[in-house]
């Protein structure tokens, strides 16, 4: 027994001063998906606000490839020291997961949760030719001509494509799906009219939306976007309940020292209050965070349980 708690002793002596020495070296986040994208860009702005903080440079890995699976595995297999992360999404961590039983990892086996660092919304886009100007609207002509209205999505398990089938089971309605290799092949059938509606990103629509190429008619968090509040929510507008936001959180692998975890927490915490980097998060539409692990395990575990529920209610599998 006298044994045993020495050993106790020396390991949490061992871990508080590795996590008052941390970081001593470059921190790599990992961005699983490509250059240029939402979660890039998102993971740049706060890895250079977090290195002026910590005082070593944040290196943004970018390993795409597999839906966001292959970076993120990379890092689940990383030295547990802290220096290898992950920016995982609402993709990587619950929807990837929940839809292919095949995913190279486990995310509560493998990660551990740092901080929540942001959510954002997408927006119920419809085509101009559409004779619709609300959720109520769209909801009374889906009804009126079951299976004749199409969406578009850029493709099967994305979140976009969840989003339309969450909006369809919760409003009754039948309408086709449509999907594209991406978002931007649909524009031209949304905007001629032969696709009907589609989520999508909420920078990306607001130009197109401003030009007259789409209608934007909701958007998919429960409260307003500050990019666009004059947009009312879905919930708002036809359809009480109705939420669905991309989350974007700060993951480690596990087995990270607890003090490494809590202290690279507690920075990104302070780095996104910071009123620059919330603007900066802004114009992608995205709202800064920030908050300690326990929060991001939470909201990991609810939006898994939702996209389970949904991919198994409308039988969505991968092909």
């Amino acid at each position: 027994m006298r044994r045993f708690c020495t050993m106790v002793l020396f390991a949490l002596l061992s871990g508080n001063a590795f996590a008052q020495a941390y970081p001593s070296r470059p921190i790599h986040l990992v961005v699983p998906f490509p250059a240029g994208g939402p979660t890039d860009v998102i993971a740049r702005a706060i890895g250079q606000k977090l290195s002026d903080a910590v005082g070593q440079p944040v290196v943004i890995d970018n390993k795409p490839g597999a839906g966001g699976a292959i970076g993120s595995e990379a890092v689940a297999h990383s030295a547990p020291d802290g220096y290898t992360v992950v920016i995982g999404t609402s993709s990587t961590h619950s929807i990837g997961p929940a839809l292919n039983p095949k995913t190279p990892y486990k995310v509560e086996r493998d990660f551990a949760p740092v901080s929540l660092v942001a959510t954002a919304p997408n927006v119920l886009i419809v085509s101009p030719k559409l004779p619709v100007n609300s959720v109520r609207e769209l909801i009374a002509l889906a009804k009126a001509q079951p299976g004749k209205l199409n969406y578009a999505t850029s493709g099967v398990g994305t979140i976009v494509h969840l989003s339309s089938v969450l909006f369809a089971n919760m409003a009754g309605i039948d309408i086709v799906h449509v999907p594209y290799k991406g978002v931007t092949q649909a524009l031209p059938d949304i905007m001629s009219g032969q696709i009907a509606l589609m989520f999508d990103n909420i920078v990306g629509v607001l130009p197109r939306v401003k030009a007259g190429q789409e209608k934007a008619i909701a958007v998919t968090s429960l409260k307003r976007s500050a990019l666009a509040p004059n947009i009312p929510t879905v919930a708002e507008s036809g359809l009480p309940g109705y939420e669905s936001e991309t989350y974007f959180g700060v993951f480690a692998p596990a087995g990270t020292p607890d003090a490494v975890v809590t202290k690279l927490s507690q920075d990104l915490a302070q780095v996104l209050k910071r009123p620059d980097l919330k603007e900066l998060l802004a114009t992608q539409g995205a709202e800064a965070v920030g908050s300690d692990p326990a929060k991001l395990a939470a909201v990991v575990r609810a939006d898994t349980a939702k996209w389970e529920k949904v991919i198994k209610a409308a039988g969505v599998k991968i092909e």
